[in-house]
């Protein structure tokens, strides 16, 4: 009965995790147990000083139910976001809060073999700076780009190249869990808990960075694949261009439609002599601020950069496209770091829906920019802590915190 309880718990403060505040007969129903149970798990929260009421919800006629959340430091999670070249890191609360400074470490991944034991490195700092005790850590969230096996926490592109476990190395050296996922799945969870995706049974989430990453949503769930590997869209061939993509292939929409790509075209017009408001030194410090110059000089209305972004937006919509007709979803979402530009890309990206999809099939398929912008891929890393099912109590005393 005991080991019962605790499940319920586990499962109480999960989904109050993901929903912000839930009343008695939601709780109820999403745990899938009785009320007068889930009214003695609550009391037994707050006791503990887990959860806290917030008042009552909005009046439908009858009696207000009373609305409970947990409590922002009850526990905290380490949210880690990584691309080819940059890590960003901090410590979120459970109302997803940055408690820790925001960390940016420009930590380049391919060819360093030192790349796994810096990050641990630098892992272990921020917590360290800041106070926080490690037994009030949930977990460590990493998103990162690459072939992952989330289970085996291997990564086949990056840090160990799928001969190293990232997951055990992390929690032997820091003594905290820690789960892996690609940068795109992350995002997508992301979107799937508190973004445009919410809700929704089917998404496709285009993570506009330096490849054009995929994450999906099937049936109201993050789908991964048969081994994890699913939503590779920056490397569908479109294209007969010649040029060598990161993967090794030729073709590939990475190599007509990336941030990195955007960047080197606005050097390249520079050089002959485009009429632009960007300078050429905006765009050789590195590629995050070269990318941010092109993406605010767009929202300035010069006509070179939206010109770029538009050619970037309406090769994702040719790929898209083709998603759509194999998977007919709802909603695309436009994330990550390039989702900055807003609506700049979404007309061009529906023009090429308009030109290579079949309209019956697209005509329901809204196009949505992120909220969450570039803060998606450490929402969802933190989120991946919290998603694990937890093997662990959930605190020392009362539910011992362990969420794997």
């Amino acid at each position: 009965m005991r080991e019962k309880n605790l499940l319920y718990k586990e499962k109480i403060i999960k989904e109050l995790y993901f929903s912000t505040a839930l009343s008695c007969s939601d709780l109820s129903t999403l745990i899938k147990t009785s009320l007068p149970l889930t009214t003695k798990m609550l009391n037994e929260l707050i006791r503990d000083n887990d959860i806290t009421e917030t008042g009552y919800a909005p009046s439908t006629g009858g009696r207000r139910p009373q609305m409970y959340s947990l409590r922002p430091d009850r526990m905290y999670t380490v949210a880690v976001a990584m691309d080819q070249l940059f890590t960003r890191i901090v410590i979120m609360d459970m109302h997803r809060r940055p408690v820790s400074v925001p960390e940016k470490i420009e930590l380049h991944l391919t060819k360093n073999p030192r790349a796994l034991e810096t990050l641990a490195e630098i892992l272990d700092a921020h917590i360290q700076q800041s106070g926080i005790n490690k037994e009030k850590i949930a977990g460590i969230g990493i998103g990162m780009p690459g072939f992952i096996d989330s289970r085996k926490g291997l990564n086949y592109s990056f840090l160990g190249n799928g001969e190293t476990s990232i997951t055990q190395y992390i929690t032997e050296k820091l003594g905290l869990p820690a789960y892996i996922e690609n940068d795109s799945s992350v995002i997508a969870l992301a979107e799937l808990k508190f973004g445009m995706a919410r809700h929704k049974k089917s998404a496709m989430i285009v993570n506009l960075g330096w490849g054009i990453g995929l994450g999906l949503i099937l049936n109201g769930e993050l789908f991964r694949g048969y081994n994890g590997f699913a939503g590779e869209f920056s490397h569908l061939p479109l294209f007969t261009n010649d040029k060598l993509c990161s993967c090794g292939k030729m073709g590939c929409l990475e190599t007509e439609a990336s941030l990195m790509v955007v960047v080197e075209k606005a050097k390249e017009g520079i050089r002959n002599r485009r009429v632009t408001l960007l300078q050429e030194k905006q765009l050789t410090d590195n590629l995050d601020q070269a990318s941010m110059a092109v993406t605010k000089a767009a929202e300035k209305g010069d006509k070179f950069a939206v010109e770029l972004l538009s050619q970037a937006a309406y090769h994702i919509g040719r790929g898209v496209a083709i998603l759509i007709h194999l998977l007919n979803p709802e909603t695309i979402v436009l994330s990550g770091r390039g989702s900055i530009a807003g609506k700049i890309w979404q007309i061009p990206l529906q023009q090429a829906l308009n030109e290579h999809c079949i309209p019956r099939l697209s005509a329901s398929t809204t196009i949505e920019v992120s909220e969450l912008g570039l803060d998606a891929e450490l929402i969802g890393a933190a989120a991946l802590v919290m998603d694990h099912s937890i093997k662990g109590s959930i605190k020392k005393e009362t539910i011992k915190t362990a969420f794997s």
